[in-house]
């Protein structure tokens, strides 16, 4: 994998300076390709408290000051765009309890991987209807799953537009195409209705409170040709962390947009984040979307035995066993290029900082907005808003 490493301030060293509020020639100086302060993009809404992309999670999300509220978007059976992270119903609503569906359990491949599941393909909306959404993450609360339903894209884009009138700020959202490759195989193709439904709401503009992303070049390249003028982002994954180093590592689904691998192109994301990738994606798209390793890395400590230490002692590996690395230069060379920064996804669970973070989520956002990203996906909005209004604060702005 190739990133550049010309800047060695680490990130310990990012917040020192943060603190001291220096930050370059010009003290209140902001490093976003637009000079204005940072996005809060609600990921999957609210999701660290509520489940995930369900309009309870979207208004809490508003409700603690979310700028952006994103979402993913799959189809049913008769074809309607719902708002689901995975086409496999088991990983995020209460399907396995809904008898009536048993039968419709099956095991197939989605970009390359096998699941085992319950699919949105096989439902209808009236059936998608029944069923109720679910934490994700069985260390987050819990005591909400099931009830609440499962919102189309265009209830998301009705109530978007209702929070905006009713709180007085606009409230911009996020639709990803989520899986295109899959839908289209099946004769499903979601880009036409994606469009559609932005120019029935008067959003087909770069102005216009909607981003559009998607981890396929084609399905953004698709809809840019038939006339999509929203802002348009291309995702750039990875599938983990090589403890020992702190390089990316890859491996399906996630090596790779899908429509590469049906292609035979051998090439891994990392591709995307070196100066002529970042080049391509400019023909086609206005920001990026990379995880937020290719920004800022994280390294464990290797032990005499060759294996990463667990330094806590918890029994587990993870980045509260690792240090942060050095950053990249990929924020700097993608504004070069033209194209804003919006890295995913920050997270409060201390498994998830790296233990220079000290357990505090905030100190982990404070280096990415030193470092100039123009936004933040975030599980976590009320973390996002406070550690930026540090930031802003430490640079007089």
């Amino acid at each position: 994998m190739r990133m550049s490493l010309q800047i060695t301030l680490t990130a310990a060293a990012v917040l020192s300076l943060a603190a001291c509020g220096t930050t370059g020639p010009s003290a209140n100086k902001l490093l976003t390709l637009d000079g204005q302060p940072p996005l809060v993009i609600a990921h999957r809404g609210a999701s660290g408290y509520l489940p995930e992309q369900t309009l309870e999670s979207y208004a809490r999300a508003i409700e603690l000051g979310a700028d952006v509220i994103e979402m993913d978007l799959v189809s049913t059976k008769d074809g309607v765009l719902i708002a689901r992270h995975d086409p496999n119903l088991a990983i995020s609503t209460d399907v396995a309890k809904h008898a009536r569906f048993a039968s419709r359990k099956k095991t197939i491949q989605v970009d390359g991987e096998t699941q085992t599941g319950w699919f949105s393909n096989d439902f209808t909306l009236a059936e998608i209807k029944t069923l109720g959404g679910i934490s994700t993450d069985p260390e987050r609360p819990q005591e909400f799953n099931g009830k609440f339903k499962i919102p189309t894209f265009q209830e998301i884009i009705d109530f978007a537009k209702a929070k905006s009138k009713e709180t007085g700020r606009t409230i911009a959202i996020y639709p990803e195409t989520k899986n295109p490759t899959y839908f289209r195989d099946l004769g499903m193709p979601m880009e036409d209705k994606v469009i559609a439904a932005i120019n029935a709401a008067g959003w087909n503009s770069k102005t216009a409170p909607i981003y559009v992303q998607s981890f396929e070049p084609g399905s953004l390249k698709y809809m840019k040709s038939k006339g999509l003028n929203t802002r348009l982002i291309q995702l750039i994954d990875g599938d983990g962390i090589d403890m020992k180093t702190g390089a990316m590592t890859y491996a399906v689904p996630v090596d790779r947009p899908y429509e590469w691998t049906k292609a035979g192109d051998k090439r891994n994301f990392d591709v995307m984040v070196t100066p002529a990738g970042l080049a391509e994606i400019k023909t086609y798209a206005d920001g990026i979307g990379p995880w937020k390793r290719y920004i800022v890395s994280v390294k464990g400590t290797v032990g005499a035995d060759g294996k990463v230490v667990d330094v806590n002692k918890d029994g587990k590996i993870n980045d509260a066993d690792a240090t942060s690395t050095a950053p990249t230069t990929l924020i700097a060379d993608a504004h070069k290029a033209g194209l804003f920064v919006h890295p995913f996804t920050f997270r409060n669970e201390s498994r998830r900082l790296a233990s220079d973070y000290n357990k505090d989520g905030k100190n982990e956002y404070a280096v990415y907005y030193k470092l100039g990203v123009d936004g933040v996906f975030t599980d976590f909005t009320d973390t996002a808003r406070a550690a930026r209004t540090d930031y802003l604060k430490s640079i007089g702005r």
